[in-house]
């Protein structure tokens, strides 16, 4: 302001005016961003933290006005930025501009009427699938509410049930739900892609890539290389699993996996499998679940004490109470965690504001994450959280990123994000690596053992523990680079709408060996099945970080002094883990991402030699157990583009858009 001052008294006087120094001008330029994004930032997280939390119209059209309002500035922003493109700057001006252009997932067109239905749409496609819910028809042919059961509930016959048709059924009722999102979602595509050519891009997918590596394709392909044959040998392992439980069924020609039979909706995470998966003769002491269980009737017995069996408001009061209280035990021990390696105790308007259980009165998004509200402490997290050892490990996952919001606050506003989207996600997956059997003890989340273990002992509870840790960290592996392979596909023009669903499954079938028990045509959208397609977030950051943080917990166990097998390593309470971890979060987003890699754990590049340590006791049970049999898997033989089953198609046709169960979770 005081050099435009000057321009103004010059010009008053005849003065000639030299031109401003353009290095001064992108400073002023980044110092107002600094300035005003905060309180942007809290308008929109407001609102959409709303909408999340209590869908409906009104929750819906508040978020939608508010993310036109947040559009609308950032390519102002962007507008003014544009004119600095190319110009030699300051390093640390330089990186806040270039965080600039990648700021959101979806960049918005510059024209307004554009933008306003970008937002309506984005908001319009979350919402449908915040509150699913699949109907049977009742003898009049119409959706009974009776009868409607949500993602939770669907999910639960997939991770429990072991009977084939209700699995099948579960997962059929799921995925019928979203042939009518495809439209939007196209829509939303067009839209996006011209907000990507506005901002610079060729398409969406370009605008993603460039957010983590100008070489990320070729990038992640190498890497998923280096760890495709310890997941071909887990899949053999599964395989062999399931046909033993199912028979014939287990599997499908090709040597695919049913993409119902793994306990996950998307044959993602196979953790919820481990009673078909366990090793033979496993004795249950790594079970986590159990003992949460176990924590959460003890609380409810004291919670009913003193209520009447004929109570029935009563009664169900103290199951909710029970309920909150275990998640906020599990909550509370993952921030024991994180407070042992000296970073503080969350505030107390985290635990005020954030939502633990899913409540009775209205419908919520329960897909867990973690919101900085604010740019100035006001964290939270949202889930719907469950006494269960998957329910635990995504606690620990969230506060992961809540930490790094805490640690970056003090940095600019453009800088206070991880030094890449992966680095984010790798975080609290790191901690979860370092839950191993000793410290779940130590918890209070395992039960001694009753006698000093054998030698033998001693290795079947490593193998049960890396097979239990493989199933969530190395099965996900190839959906997470898979899946947008298959948008990157979408938004270059390379996958029509017609094929969204034939390529959905070809990519599933290639990377994954998944492929569905039922055929599913070109009328079915199955990729809209996942949260993450409805809301428009770029996945590859998962798969990169299910790299990372096996690279990063080898640097935080080197930090701490550890010495022995990877596997076997807990930096909790550790001063020296601490003191690095602090390091990589206090930075946030302040310097390019592969000069933070480097000062975390010595290296530039990403790569997976530190995941092939840690799971190489596994690796090599894995070949022993494979003997003898086929391994591999090909993608010839999958069924995407047969008309669909009766009862498919009388069931999409149900959830038409509009009607209150044309959503999906």
């Amino acid at each position: 302001m005081l050099a435009l001052a000057a321009c103004r008294r010059e010009a008053a006087t005849g003065t000639a005016s030299p031109q401003p120094d353009m290095q001064a001008q992108a400073a002023v330029l980044v110092a107002r961003i600094n300035r005003d994004y905060p309180a942007l930032q809290a308008d929109t997280s407001a609102a959409q933290w709303l909408s999340s939390t209590d869908i409906n119209p009104d929750s819906e059209r508040l978020a939608a006005a508010a993310n036109a309002r947040w559009l609308a500035t950032l390519d102002d922003w962007r507008r003014q930025a544009r004119r600095f493109d190319g110009k030699p700057l300051q390093a640390p001006t330089a990186l806040a501009l270039q965080r600039l252009r990648t700021l959101d997932a979806t960049p918005a067109p510059q024209d307004a009427r554009q933008r306003t239905e970008l937002a309506a749409l984005s908001a319009r496609l979350q919402g449908l699938y915040g509150t699913g819910r699949a109907c049977h028809a009742d003898d009049t042919g119409q959706p009974d509410p009776r009868q409607c059961r949500d993602l939770r509930q669907l999910a639960q016959v997939l991770a429990g049930e072991r009977d084939y048709a209700a699995q099948l059924q579960a997962w059929q009722d799921w995925h019928d739900l979203f042939a009518p999102m495809k439209r939007d979602y196209a829509r939303m595509v067009e839209l996006a892609n011209v907000g990507a050519r506005d901002n610079g891009f060729h398409d969406l997918g370009a605008r993603w890539r460039s957010a983590q590596d100008p070489a990320s394709s070729a990038e992640m392909q190498r890497l998923w290389e280096q760890v495709k044959p310890l997941y071909a040998q887990l899949h053999c392992y599964a395989r062999t699993r399931l046909r033993k439980e199912y028979g014939d069924r287990g599997a499908l020609p090709g040597g695919l996996l049913p993409a119902h039979l793994l306990g996950d909706m998307w044959a993602q995470d196979w953790s919820n499998a481990w009673d078909l998966l366990a090793p033979a003769g496993h004795d249950n002491a790594l079970d986590v679940t159990t003992n949460l269980q176990r924590q959460y009737q003890a609380d409810l017995e004291q919670q009913t004490r003193d209520v009447d069996d004929d109570d029935i408001d009563g009664q169900f009061a103290a199951e909710r109470a029970a309920k909150l209280d275990i998640a906020r035990q599990m909550t509370r021990r993952a921030e024991d965690f994180y407070v042992s390696l000296g970073l503080p105790q969350l505030p107390d308007g985290y635990w005020q504001r954030s939502r633990f259980l899913r409540p009775l009165e209205r419908d919520v998004q329960c897909h867990a994450s973690a919101w900085d509200m604010d740019f100035a402490g006001d964290v939270r997290t949202k889930m719907c959280i469950e006494p269960n050892e998957a329910a635990l490990d995504t606690v620990y996952h969230e506060l992961g990123h809540v930490y790094y919001y805490l640690s970056y606050v003090k940095q600019p506003a453009l800088f206070q994000s991880g030094a890449s989207d992966a680095l984010h996600e790798a975080v609290g997956d790191t901690i979860v690596l370092a839950l191993t059997p000793d410290y779940l003890r130590k918890a209070g989340l395992l039960d001694p053992p009753a006698d000093p273990p054998t030698p033998k002992q001693q290795q079947a509870e490593l193998i049960d523990a890396q097979l239990r840790m493989a199933l969530m960290k190395v099965a996900p592996l190839p959906f997470d680079l898979l899946l947008d392979r298959w948008r990157w596909g979408v938004f270059d023009g390379s996958i029509p709408p017609s094929d969204y669903n034939a390529a959905w499954w070809k990519l599933r079938a290639d990377y994954q060996g998944i492929a569905p028990a039922l055929p599913r045509g070109g009328e079915f959208f199955d990729a809209g099945a996942k949260y993450h397609v409805a809301a428009n977030m770029e996945y590859a950051r998962y798969f990169l970080a299910g790299i990372l943080q096996f690279q990063l917990y080898k640097a935080l166990c080197d930090a701490s002094g550890y010495r022995g097998e990877l596997a076997a390593c807990s930096f909790y309470g550790n001063a020296d883990a601490g003191k690095k971890l602090r390091a990589l979060l206090e930075a946030g987003g302040s310097a390019p991402w592969p000069q933070i890699l480097q000062q975390a754990t010595g290296s530039e590049r990403i790569d997976a030699s530190a995941l092939l340590e840690y799971f190489a006791p596994l690796h090599a049970w894995l070949e022993t157990q494979n003997q003898g049999q086929s391994c591999g898997w090909t993608s010839d033989a999958i069924q995407a583009s047969a008309p669909p089953a009766k009862a498919a198609s009388a069931n999409a046709e149900a959830h038409a858009p509009g009607t209150a169960s044309a959503t999906a979770q």
